[in-house]
Order: C-alpha cells, then sequence, then structure tokens
C-alpha cells in the first residue's frame, strides 16, 4: 500500500516502516560517528525500547557501547490492510541493524506492567545474558493495570489546586488560542501516580533482583522531565508532576534495597521534546516551539538521540555525574538555562497566529511530530507501495 500520514489533533493513527528505519538509521550513525570511551555496559535491559527516549537509550547501548540488548515494548505489528505501530516498525529497522553488525538484541513484546512479562523476561536474562548491569526505565502508557489487584488506572493531565488557563498552539488548526484545564481530584492525582509513578519500576527491580540477574553494581534510571516556570502549570506542579516526583521516592527505596549488590537508581532529568505523549500535554507544543527556536539560535539544540548520548557519556556512564538540585542526573541543564528560559518566556508572551513561523520554530517541531512515525524524510519515497506487514527478527 502507499502510505501517507492519517493525523487526528496530536494523534497519527499510521506509520511508514521505511520513513521509521529512516529514522533509526539516523540515530544510529550518529552514535557510531561519536567516541565513547571509559565505563561500559554490558549486558543491558531496556523496558520500553521502542520509541523516544527508551529507543535511542537501546541504539546508544548497542552502537555506542556494542551491549547486548533485551527491549522490551509493547507494540502492534501491520496487517495486510493496516500498518503496524512506529515503535514495531522501529524495533524492526533496530534488529535488521543489529544484526547486520553482529550485536547480540533480542525483543519481548507484551505489558510491561505484567507479572507474565517480568517472568518471561527473567527467564530470557537468566538463559541468554546470565546477568544484567543496566536496566533502563522508560515507560510512557496512560493506563496501567496493576498486577497484584487487577485493577486498571488511568492518568490524567491536569493543573493541581485550581483550572489554569493558558496560551496553547493548536496544531490541529494551527492556530493561537487559549485552553483552560480543569483542577484535578485526589483520585485523579493518584491514579496518575498509580500509573506513571515509580511503583512499576520499583516491582520490575525487586523481581530482578529477587531472580538473581542484577549484576553486582547494577545502574538503573527512570527518566524524567521537570522544567521551569512556564511548564510547571500543567506539567512539574500538576498531576504529571506528581507522579514523576514518585519517582524520587521509588529511586530512594531501590538504592536501599538493593544495596547489597551497590546497585546505584537514578532518576535522569532530560530535555522537553517531541513525543506522542508531549504533544498532547497542553502548553508543550508551543513551549517545545519556541525552545527550539532559542536552543537552535545558540546552536545548544539536541534532540532525543543527541540527549542519551549526552547522558551516558557525561553522567550515567560516569566516575563524575552532574546532578541537579533535587539528586537527578541533570542532562537538561541547557534548556534551563535563566538566558535561554527568559527568551522562551519572551517569545511565549508576543506569539499569535501571524508570527507561529516567525517567532518559533513550529515547522521543526511539526517535522520532528511526522519523523515520529516515520514521515516527512527528504529521502523516503513516499508515493512507492510499502508492505506493511514486517517481521521481527530476535522476537521471544
Amino acid at each position: 500500500m502507499v502510505i501517507k500520514p492519517k493525523i487526528r489533533g496530536f494523534i497519527c493513527t499510521n506509520a511508514h516502516p521505511v520513513g521509521c528505519a529512516e529514522s533509526v538509521q539516523r540515530q544510529i550513525d550518529y552514535v557510531k560517528s561519536q567516541s565513547f570511551e571509559g565505563n561500559k555496559p554490558k549486558n543491558v535491559l531496556i523496558i520500553g525500547s521502542s520509541t523516544g527516549y527508551g529507543l535511542a537509550s537501546r541504539i546508544v547501548s548497542a552502537f555506542g557501547y556494542q551491549a547486548k540488548t533485551l527491549g522490551v515494548f509493547f507494540e502492534k505489528p501491520g496487517t495486510e490492510k493496516k500498518t503496524g505501530s512506529a515503535g514495531w516498525y522501529n524495533t524492526v529497522a533496530f534488529q535488521n541493524a543489529a544484526k547486520k553488525e553482529g550485536l547480540w538484541a533480542k525483543n519481548i513484546n507484551g505489558d510491561a506492567f505484567s507479572d507474565e512479562i517480568k517472568q518471561k523476561t527473567i527467564e530470557t536474562i537468566k538463559e541468554e545474558l546470565g546477568q544484567v548491569d543496566l536496566v533502563i526505565y522508560s515507560l510512557a502508557s496512560p493506563r496501567r493495570t496493576d498486577p497484584k489487584t487487577g485493577e486498571t488506572y488511568s492518568s490524567t493531565l491536569k493543573p493541581i489546586g485550581n483550572s489554569v488557563t493558558t496560551k496553547n498552539l493548536n496544531t490541529s488548526k494551527r492556530i493561537i488560542d487559549e485552553v483552560t484545564v480543569e483542577a484535578a481530584n485526589q483520585e485523579e492525582i493518584d491514579n496518575t501516580i498509580k500509573v506513571m509513578g515509580g511503583e512499576d519500576w520499583e516491582m520490575w527491580i525487586s523481581a530482578l533482583s529477587d531472580a538473581g540477574v542484577l549484576a553486582d553494581g547494577f545502574k538503573t534510571t527512570a527518566y524524567t522531565y521537570i522544567g521551569k516556570k512556564l511548564t510547571w502549570p500543567i506539567y512539574g506542579h500538576a498531576t504529571i508532576g506528581k507522579a514523576k516526583e514518585d519517582l524520587d521516592r521509588a529511586a530512594a527505596q531501590i538504592n536501599e534495597a538493593t544495596s547489597a549488590l551497590n546497585g546505584k537508581a537514578y532518576v535522569s532529568s532530560l530535555n522537553a521534546v517531541v513525543t506522542q505523549a508531549s504533544s498532547a500535554i497542553p502548553i508543550m507544543p508551543l513551549y517545545i516551539s519556541a525552545l527550539f527556536k532559542v536552543m537552535k539560535q545558540d546552536g545548544t539544540y539536541e534532540g532525543v538521540i543527541q540527549q542519551i548520548t549526552g547522558l551516558y557519556k557525561e553522567n550515567l556512564m560516569s566516575d563524575s555525574p552532574r546532578f541537579d538540585e533535587g539528586g537527578h542526573l541533570f542532562q537538561n541543564y541547557k534548556e534551563l538555562e535563566d538566558d535561554v528560559q527568559a527568551r522562551v518566556q519572551a517569545i511565549w508572551d508576543s506569539v499569535d497566529t501571524d508570527t507561529i513561523d516567525e517567532l518559533t520554530d513550529y515547522k521543526g517541531y511539526h517535522q520532528e511530530f511526522l519523523h515520529l512515525f516515520g514521515f516527512d524524510y527528504d529521502n523516503v519515497d513516499y508515493e512507492a507501495e510499502v508492505n506493511p506487514e514486517q517481521d521481527l527478527p530476535g522476537l521471544i
């Protein structure tokens, strides 16, 4: 079939396998252009490995450090009449590239919140790797079923305390308007923490530790975004912010529980980037478009793969990591500089529908959104027939 993007609001409902392969290859090429010295992970488990920061972590682990990687994700393959998810095609491309270079890589597709997938992962590690020395936790899901109770929780993107009315970049209409988001109640706050907080990360590390598949001195990290004043009303000081705070609690618990293994659990603070999740959050499309404008002017812009490459080299695998005031691995320091934030705020205050392209980099934002699904690459023929059914090698 000929595959063109199908976009509804902030959602793209299809993906292009050739374009996704191009996206993965560009990230691999970037990583291979860098040098990686010092501490090196050998066996890496990436929970949430098929898109965004999780995929980038897998690429850096494999093509930067030549580590063996086991990826866990929940993606849909294509059928004769319907495309698969972008994460499926990303993983196919990663797997093919890894095989070409003789890198060990295998995949588990299923609900990472479930006990079943945790056990399947443990069995695979025992049989194939023995132990893992790095565990990346990069899940992004709107809902989670607690394996202990069977109850399903849904997250919300709402402020806490009072409703918020804010300027907004309406991506479906391509206009600047206003959006009002009602305040969350306590149940919504609690549910968001259950879905996006640190409980499942803890469960993973506990299960891996109990099974004896964590190496002595292992490291683990979960990813967070904190931001500054402009994004706090709907992000940092909101339901999702409370969930991210729970990661700090989980990291402390993991460090205590794995002290006999000399384990180290970190929360890594990363840049605002274009993801399927961030595009759904009011404020973020306009904020990121303004941020891109400023950071590209300064030559400090970093995409997902640049951020993760820096995180590994400067922090995660470094003997002298950089921490922010909250004790997180501090990788988004360029975004949070006072001068950068002041200039983003100035754009925010003055931009209107007529000046979107002049004052922001919305074109860059939109292109990165399309890239998430394999679209808008200049060297991909989008008029060509493509088979949406792509086999995934290395699937357990």
